[in-house]
């Protein structure tokens, strides 16, 4: 490293390392975000000194991380993408492979997809992007995870084995009875696609979320349990599947140097084979690997500079994942005494989860309307967040699959409630004592005034 770069980066931490010293928060003053990044000097050392060695695409750092990181999702193997919903799009696009992958991990135009109606969108949008039919089926209280008694109806009212698979996200880091879930997905013989865009960290019975689907994906989104400003992940333990996923992020391109030996290819390519007859349709062509394409795909590919902030992160795990436990618990305590107008949010028997929020539910038969404790909360500039879509269906965009039911309330009943009710808050390492006790003073002030009504 030059001496002007050792400067440069010296610098940075110089003005990083001030910066932090110099913040200050005051309630009622200053924001109580939900979430945010947890960065040092190290993060922004790593991102400039990749920026300034001129390597701005997919690269060494990307490679490094993808090597990392499955462990984090129980896996072996994975793709580095540039975001969580682009994750979630390749996993199931994957699966569409008509070139590379054996029939029993093929999904085909018009099969079906068992998916919570509560959701958020890209967890279903890539079903129907792909020709796929999502079969909705409501949530349960208080956790909002799809409700299996459900899942188990649908499948057994399935005659002709049209439902071919299962898709969800764990629910803020909480995961449904998966043991039964397992159970099922093996009985029906079902592909598993496992959201755990909001779970990592998260175990159940000491398996890490990400580990059970054939697939599974996670979003380092800013406020998403690490980030790299933007970011997704898809896991697998299958050698042939992810080369699958690596076609479809790279154009749907057949060399696979991006997975062997990430760079410029004036140094030579990882099959040391670039130029032969590589085209079926003219085979007496000569032509270059790296323009010949398998899948019809897209380019999905990050940054490297992003992949080397996100190996930073990963150094920072442990002590983030530590402080969402420990906010959950202590927003836990706040909201407890409430809990005769709240849905309040408990693990799952069996399960360790890292929230990514602290999820409430506003009960139906509650004083108040969610909105107007949001509006509390949000004077007081604390922020919230409703639980995504509520119930998908009763948005614009999915107009053409809700005309498709007579009474989306009384089919899906929880998930009004949740449409109406849901709210949660932050469980970040940013989420300090000082916050905590405004987000109390701010909570049992709204309660006080409910109780007196």
């Amino acid at each position: 490293m030059s001496d002007k770069m050792e400067q440069i980066l010296d610098l940075v931490s110089e003005l990083i390392k001030d910066k932090r010293t110099n913040d200050k928060w005051s309630a009622g003053e200053d924001w109580v975000k939900y979430s945010g990044p947890h960065f040092s000097d190290e993060e922004y050392r790593a991102a400039i000194e990749v920026l300034l060695s001129e390597w701005l695409i997919f690269g060494k750092n990307a490679r490094e991380f993808e090597n990392q990181f499955p462990q984090h999702l129980g896996k072996k193997h994975g793709c580095l993408t540039n975001s969580g919903s682009s994750a979630n799009l390749l996993m199931v696009s994957t699966l569409t492979s008509k070139n590379k992958l054996p029939e029993k991990f093929r999904l085909n135009k018009g099969d079906k997809i068992i998916t919570p109606i509560v959701c958020f969108p890209t967890t279903i949008n890539p079903l129907i992007q792909n020709g796929l039919v999502p079969v909705f089926v409501d949530v349960e209280l208080p956790s909002v995870n799809l409700d299996l008694d459900k899942v188990e109806e649908v499948l057994e009212a399935d005659v002709n084995r049209e439902i071919k698979g299962i898709m969800f996200a764990h629910v803020l880091g909480n995961p449904p009875d998966m043991d039964r879930l397992m159970s099922l997905v093996e009985k029906y013989d079902l592909i598993f696609l496992e959201d755990a865009c909001d779970a990592l960290g998260s175990t159940y019975d000491g398996r890490k979320l990400g580990s059970f689907g054939l697939m599974s994906t996670c979003s380092f989104f800013p406020a998403h349990h690490m980030t790299m400003g933007e970011g997704g992940f898809i896991a697998t333990d299958n050698r042939r599947i992810r080369k699958v996923i690596s076609s479809f992020r790279d154009w749907g391109r057949a060399c696979f140097c991006n997975d062997l030996k990430p760079g410029d290819v004036t140094s030579g390519t990882a099959c040391g084979n670039r130029f032969n007859k590589w085209l079926p349709g003219c085979p007496e062509a000569v032509y270059d690997h790296r323009y010949v394409f398998d899948e019809i795909g897209y380019n999905l590919k990050p940054l490297d500079l992003q992949a080397a902030m996100g190996l930073q992160q990963l150094k920072k795990l442990p002590e983030m994942d530590d402080a969402r436990r420990k906010n959950f618990d202590k927003l836990y305590q706040i909201f407890k005494p409430y809990e005769e107008y709240l849905y309040l949010p408990k693990a799952t028997e069996k399960s360790d989860p890292c929230w990514f929020g602290f999820l409430l539910v506003v009960k139906p038969d509650a004083p108040f309307k969610k909105e107007e404790f949001v509006r509390h909360m949000e004077w007081a500039r604390i922020q919230t967040r409703s639980y995504f879509t509520g119930n998908a269906l009763y948005h614009p965009a999915y107009k053409h699959i809700a005309c498709e039911h007579e009474d989306l309330k009384s089919e899906f009943p929880n998930a009004h409630v949740v449409t109406l009710g849901s709210v949660f808050l932050g469980t970040f390492i940013g989420l300090t004592d000082d916050k905590l006790e405004h987000i109390k003073n701010t909570v049992d002030f709204f309660f006080s005034r409910i109780d007196k009504e």
